[in-house]
């Protein structure tokens, strides 16, 4: 689903840059975003503990540089940019991290760790899928997730991800035909 922000975004910038109402108007930024937030960086990372982490540190992030926001982009859509800028990052720490240690997951680990999430609530087909998706570089995951799960605009992935429509296009193309190709085999 498309997200729209059930709040005046504007109002809300100007209410956390004033000292005075900045900490309640924080309260309404966590009420309001935790939940896509989460959901989002979730298809990234896939462990429940590890999105919640990354949560926090978006949140933290954001009430650390308020300051820098300039309104250029929609408030939701720079918290989905630091959102997907924390998964990231967490997703290569966690890459160099298991290649020191000489680990991998390999697909019955994978699915067996899906499996044990008690917030992963999926078939086995749902599990396949997130396997095959998993699979996928970094940039066609993201693009997939965003447009299928959140199904967000090209245009609105474009401010999130500073990347061509037309790239982002091509991109979920790519994605879909190599999940299909996956799950077909």
């Amino acid at each position: 689903m498309a997200y729209k922000a059930p709040i005046d975004e504007k109002e809300l910038v100007k209410l956390l840059k004033d000292e005075k109402t900045a900490s309640r108007a924080f309260e309404t930024l966590l009420k309001t975003y935790s939940e896509p937030v989460y959901w989002q960086i979730r298809r990234m990372v896939l462990n429940h503990d590890d999105a919640n982490d990354i949560v926090q540190n978006v949140f933290i992030k954001a009430w650390t540089n308020l300051h820098n926001f300039r309104g250029d982009a929609k408030l939701s859509t720079w918290l989905f940019k630091i959102a997907v800028n924390e998964s990231i990052n967490f997703l290569n720490k966690e890459k160099t991290r298991s290649q020191i240690s000489g680990g991998g997951e390999d697909d019955s680990s994978f699915l067996k760790n899906l499996e044990a999430d008690s917030f992963f609530d999926g078939d086995a087909l749902q599990a396949e899928l997130q396997l095959a998706i998993s699979k996928l570089p970094e940039k066609q995951r993201l693009v997939f997730n965003m447009r299928y799960y959140d199904e967000m605009k090209y245009e609105d992935m474009s401010e999130v991800l500073g990347t061509s429509v037309g790239a982002l296009k091509a991109s979920y193309h790519h994605a879909v035909k190599k999940l299909t190709e996956m799950l077909l085999a």
